[in-house]
C-alpha cells in the first residue's frame, strides 16, 4: 500500500477527518423545501480543508438526481465559463434538448461542434429555466475567490437570478481577507448575508484513530501526534505522510513536519501579515500566560490600539480568542516559527 496521506494542496486526501457538523449545515439548507439558504463561504486559514469539504458537498450532492453541479475558477471568466459549461457537458446539454422547446437565446451560431455565446447572462437563464422545468438544481462551486473583475460581474448576476427565484446554488470558498475585499464591493449585499462556515481544528480523538489505525502506533503515541497537530488539517496530513515515511516514527518525522509547515505556509501567511500584526503575534508566542494584559503590557500598547490587530488575527483564524481575556496560536509549532522569525 502507498503512502495513505497527502501532502500536495488542492489534491483530494485518501485519509479525510469529516467535518459532520459543517457540511450537514449546508446540506441541510440546500435540501430543505423551500432552501434556507442557497449560498455559502466557507473559510479558514490556509490548509484548513476548504476545498476537501467543498468537493464532498458537491460529491453528496451529484448522487442525488435532482442535482448537478458545475465549477468554475476566478482565473476565467465565469459568467462565460458557466454558459459553456452549462451547453457543452455532454449530460446536461441532453437534459436542457429534453421535451423540445430547446432555445438558442444568448447565443451565435455554431462553429465545428461549438455553440458561440454572444450573451452569456441570457444563455445562462434560458438553461436554468429549463434546468427548473425538469426539477433540476444547480450547484456552482468556486475555490478560492478573489475579488477580481470577473468575481465581481459573476456575483452581481448571481444575486439577480437569486432574486428571480431560478434553482441556483452556491459554494465559495476563500481566505478572510479576500472574502472580506469581496464583500465591500458596491451592489453585492447578498455576501452579507450570505453564511459563512468557519472552519476550526479537526477532533483529535478521530485523529488519533486515524493515526492509530493507519500507522499501527500506539494509542498513546497516536494521541501524542494527533496533539502536534492541534487539529490542523493540513498538519493531520504532513505528520501522517513524514511519518508513514518513517515506518510510524513520528519523532524521526518531526523535522520534515516542521519545515514542510514552516515552507508551504508560514512563509506565505508572514508574508501577508503588517509589521503590527507580527508584534501582536510575536507578543503572543513569547507569553507565558497568554493574558492579554500580559501581551498589551509587553507591547506598550493601549486596548484602542491593541483591539483591532487582535480582531483582524481572529478574523485571520490565526489566533484564539474564545477564553476571555486569552489569546493563543491555532497553528502547531507557530510559536517557534514566529520566535524564530521575528527575533
Amino acid at each position: 500500500m502507498g503512502n495513505p496521506y497527502t501532502i500536495t494542496f488542492g489534491k483530494e486526501p485518501l485519509q479525510n477527518i469529516p467535518r459532520f457538523t459543517e457540511s450537514n449545515e449546508i446540506l441541510d439548507a440546500f435540501l430543505n423545501t423551500p432552501p434556507n439558504q442557497q449560498s455559502f463561504i466557507i473559510t479558514g486559514v490556509r490548509g484548513s480543508g476548504k476545498t476537501v469539504l467543498m468537493t464532498e458537498i458537491r460529491k453528496q450532492l451529484n448522487q442525488r438526481e435532482d442535482w448537478k453541479s458545475v465549477e468554475l475558477s476566478t482565473s476565467q471568466d465565469l459568467l462565460l465559463t458557466l454558459a459553456q459549461t452549462l451547453y457543452n457537458d455532454n449530460h446536461l446539454y441532453k437534459i436542457l434538448k429534453q421535451g423540445g422547446g430547446f432555445s438558442l437565446m444568448g447565443f451565435g451560431v455554431q462553429l465545428n461542434g461549438t455553440i458561440e455565446i454572444q450573451n452569456p447572462t441570457l444563455a445562462i437563464k434560458t438553461a436554468l429555466e429549463k434546468l427548473s422545468k425538469k426539477g433540476y438544481k444547480l450547484l456552482i462551486c468556486i475555490d478560492e475567490v478573489v475579488s477580481n473583475r470577473t468575481m465581481q460581474e459573476f456575483a452581481s448576476i448571481y444575486q439577480i437570478l437569486l432574486r428571480e427565484d431560478y434553482p441556483i446554488y452556491l459554494i465559495m470558498t476563500g481566505l478572510y481577507d479576500n472574502i472580506n475585499d469581496l464583500r465591500n464591493e458596491e451592489n453585492l449585499t447578498f455576501l452579507y448575508r450570505t453564511p459563512e462556515i468557519r472552519l476550526r481544528s479537526l477532533n483529535l480523538s478521530t485523529i488519533a484513530a486515524n493515526y492509530q489505525k493507519n500507522l499501527g502506533v500506539t494509542a498513546e503515541d497516536a494521541k501524542t501526534m494527533a496533539n502536534l497537530t492541534k487539529g490542523y488539517s493540513f498538519a493531520f496530513q504532513v505528520l501522517g505522510y513524514f511519518s508513514y515515511r518513517n515506518n510510524g516514527d513520528y519523532e524521526a518525522a518531526m523535522t520534515d513536519y516542521r519545515q514542510y509547515l514552516e515552507d508551504y505556509v508560514y512563509d506565505k501567511i508572514w508574508s501577508e501579515l503588517s509589521a503590527e500584526d507580527k508584534k501582536l503575534l510575536y507578543a503572543i508566542a513569547k507569553s507565558q500566560t497568554g493574558k492579554a494584559k500580559e501581551i498589551k503590557d509587553t507591547l506598550n500598547w493601549s486596548n484602542d490600539k491593541y483591539a483591532p490587530y487582535r480582531d483582524r488575527l481572529i478574523k485571520k483564524m490565526i489566533i484564539d480568542g474564545s477564553e476571555y481575556g486569552h489569546l493563543k496560536l491555532v497553528l502547531p509549532l507557530m510559536e517557534d516559527y514566529i520566535m524564530m522569525k521575528y527575533e
